[in-house]
């Protein structure tokens, strides 16, 4: 009886939580092996994305509105970054399942950081303990950003108002990094030592 329970809890399972880790970890993969596409719908779900550190050449923030697969629109500030070094990566999407309760999908990197081009990161909030930027420009119209990245296809968005309020920088170092994002694409991204583990409980980015 106890042997037909468990195949019980276990298909229970893989029907809630497989499709939500295969989503996860082919994102995780895609980023490894940087083939991402520039833009796709987005699940609408959060996920936090943490730093210890986050030193760019080229960075640029934007508001724009994401498209969910069934056509629900979630506003999100991007922050676009054209060379990123990365120290500290984790990357986390807590899910609860029915009877199995809270499971956590983790990413992180070794112990050398993860380098990253073209990288955007589609957030609804964003702190940093510290934040050191040179060549900064507040209030430039989002169609005028030179210094840092827009993501293909943004700027013929009918989200993007090329008169709307951005901000850019030669350069820009953060440190203590938090991101509650809804998606993450990069054109390439090097992650030493990647780990994706699926842990019980709430494991969530620290």
């Amino acid at each position: 009886m106890s042997h037909c329970a468990g195949r019980t809890r276990w298909r229970r399972f893989a029907v809630v939580l497989l499709p939500s880790v295969a989503a996860c970890a082919a994102v995780c993969v895609a980023m490894a092996q940087g083939v991402l596409a520039a833009s796709f719908l987005v699940s609408g779900r959060p996920f936090q994305v943490t730093a210890d550190s986050l030193t760019a050449r080229g960075f640029s923030l934007y508001g724009m509105v994401d498209v969910t697969r069934k056509h629900g629109l979630v506003p999100v500030m991007v922050s676009g970054f054209r060379r990123a070094t990365i120290r500290g990566l984790c990357q986390s999407y807590v899910v609860d399942i029915p009877v199995l309760g809270t499971q956590t999908l983790r990413l992180t990197g070794g112990g050398r950081p993860a380098e990253a081009s073209d990288l955007f990161i589609d957030a609804t909030s964003e702190t940093a303990q510290g934040a050191t930027f040179t060549g900064l420009d507040i209030g430039v119209a989002q169609g005028a950003i030179t210094k840092g990245p827009v993501r293909p296809g943004d700027r013929d968005s009918r989200f993007f108002d090329p008169d709307g309020v951005s901000q850019q920088a030669v350069s820009a170092t953060l440190t203590d990094v938090r991101s509650n994002a809804v998606a993450l694409s990069a054109g390439t991204i090097s992650i030493p030592g990647l780990r994706v583990q699926l842990e019980h409980g709430n494991h969530a980015c620290p």
